[in-house]
């Protein structure tokens, strides 16, 4: 049960902080490193939008996947890795965002990631009493 409502309590936030990435892009555009331009040869509104897309999707699948639970969990982490060069840069450019407008709090936001990603895999794990009972 309480992995279950970690996974929804993820999906959603996963969800509306996807939203916000359509709505605010300009708040977001900030957090995207100059080499990730150059390297995906997409300026940084898109990346802003394809990432939004993709936060969408791994929310939907969350909950709508059940059986792919596990995938899923590992596609969420692995996207959490891959967006933390984007908080790292935040951070050592100090350009700041809505609840981020301070050095000790673009800091603090780089622990957050490693958190999110053992809360996506945690969420999708079988429960040993899950794996008892096959």
């Amino acid at each position: 049960m309480t992995r279950t409502v970690a996974r929804w309590a993820l999906a959603l936030a996963l969800g509306a902080i996807g939203v916000l990435h359509f709505v605010q892009t300009r708040g977001f555009r900030v957090v995207v490193p100059e080499w990730a331009t150059r390297l995906s040869r997409l300026d940084k509104e898109t990346i802003v939008l394809a990432s939004g897309a993709v936060e969408i999707a791994l929310a939907a699948g969350l909950l709508a996947l059940p059986r792919e639970r596990r995938r899923m969990g590992w596609a969420t982490a692995a996207f959490f890795a891959a967006v933390f060069p984007g908080n790292v840069h935040q951070w050592r450019t100090r350009r700041s965002t809505p609840g981020l407008d301070t050095d000790a709090r673009r800091f603090g936001r780089l622990f957050l990631q490693p958190l999110l990603i053992v809360w996506a895999l945690w969420a999708t794990a079988s429960s040993a009493r899950s794996q008892a009972r096959r």
